[in-house]
């Protein structure tokens, strides 16, 4: 064999081993030839072919983007500053390779304005207290907006919502309210219950009017446990007249007896 043939034998065969490629589990090759689309080649080994063949490699994970805290105005007119976690993933690395340059950019500038549009939509307290509404909103708007590009988009949340000190100040001061609001109605709500009882008990004993003096017995013992120098008994007014009658009666008795 002659070296010429050698030395196309090894160009052939360096020609060959230039046009293996390999795709990880988690990529997708999408292979032009000659500028046109042939398809998509992995995951594993694979074969193009040298200087007419070309690649683009597709990761196909799910991408975890964080958007940069950006400042809006709510419907009532309240500047917050918000900052969006995205969750997304290429489902068509075609799409995403032929209908859009850079499908990264494209998701986080679509995220932005839907995320201005959104907020600006609803008023503070929905922005703060429905955060996973919201969320949900922006998902499927930012969604809808990716899907010719081959993206899907899993999951997003407002990460974190920034309002103004004056505004913060005023919302402490609205919660304080509400919380003595609360207090105050349950304290109404307490002495109510008990006024309620009292009148049931006050019925019962004028049911049974020895049941009042032995609440008051009961009273004057728990009085007299503790420490007090000085001790004040009430008296029904039956007793006190009872009382007047005896010490009339017994001066009366005295007088005759001297005479």
């Amino acid at each position: 064999m002659s070296d010429l043939s050698y030395l196309i034998l090894f160009a052939v065969v360096v020609f060959v081993m230039l046009g293996f490629r390999i795709a990880n589990q988690y990529q997708r090759a999408v292979v032009f030839r000659l500028g046109k689309l042939r398809g998509i080649r992995g995951p594993g080994l694979y074969w193009i072919i040298p200087a007419i063949e070309w690649q683009r490699t597709v990761d196909i994970r799910t991408v975890t983007a964080s958007v940069d805290q950006q400042e809006t105005i709510t419907k009532d007119n309240v500047p917050v500053k918000v900052t969006v976690v995205i969750w997304y993933s290429v489902i068509d690395p075609v799409k995403s390779v032929v209908e859009v340059q850079n499908y990264d950019g494209s998701v986080i500038q679509v995220a932005l304005t839907s995320m201005r549009n959104i907020i600006g939509r609803h008023t503070l307290d929905d922005v703060l207290k429905e955060q996973e509404k919201l969320g949900a909103s922006m998902r499927q708007t930012i969604d809808t907006a990716t899907e010719p590009w081959g993206v899907k988009v899993t999951r997003v949340e407002m990460r974190n919502v920034e309002i103004p000190e004056t505004m913060q100040r005023a919302m402490a001061q609205e919660a304080e309210a509400l919380r003595e609001k609360r207090a105050r109605i349950i304290k109404a709500e307490a002495e109510l219950e008990a006024s309620v009882k009292l009148k049931e008990a006050a019925g019962l004993i004028m049911e049974n009017p020895a049941g009042l003096e032995l609440r008051r017995m009961q009273m004057i013992t728990e009085v007299g446990a503790e420490q007090n120098t000085t001790t004040i008994i009430m008296m029904p007014s039956e007793f006190v007249s009872a009382a007047g009658a005896v010490a009339e009666w017994a001066k009366i008795a005295a007088g005759r007896k001297s005479v």
